[in-house]
Formats: structure tokens, C-alpha cells, sequence
């Protein structure tokens, strides 16, 4: 997964896969959606991100699988 914020636009964009989009779905007038040509999302972009999306407290946790962990 890549996550890239644009300051200029304020908009994040949620890169989820390397295939290739073949259509885009407006959510909302500020979330949308690419999906592949099997209707699976690609990536997702958040307009106007620090209101809609609390841009400003983003945080990354991984959760270890405690069943796999050493």
C-alpha cells in the first residue's frame, strides 16, 4: 500500500494494488474509488482531506499476528 498526500489540493490518495484501474465511482462529492476490470479496488482518494478525513491525527499501527509471531 502507498499513501500520498498532496498539500496543494489537500487530497489523499490511497494506492492499493498494481493493477490497473479501469473505472472510477464517486462515493461522495469527496470519496472515490478506482476499481480493476473484476470490480476489486485499486486505490482510493479522499478530496479535501483534512476535514473529511482528520488528515492531521493520521497514524499507522501493524497489528503482529500473535498465532505467527516468535
Amino acid at each position: 500500500m502507498q499513501i500520498t498526500y498532496f498539500n496543494d489540493t489537500d487530497t489523499v490518495y490511497l494506492k492499493l494494488s498494481d493493477k490497473t484501474p479501469v473505472e472510477t465511482k464517486a462515493l461522495d462529492n469527496n470519496f472515490y474509488i478506482d476499481v480493476d476490470d473484476k470490480g476489486d479496488i485499486v486505490s482510493l482518494t479522499i478530496e479535501h482531506a483534512k476535514e473529511k478525513a482528520n488528515i492531521n491525527d493520521f497514524s499507522f499501527k501493524q497489528i503482529v499476528d500473535s498465532t505467527t509471531a516468535a
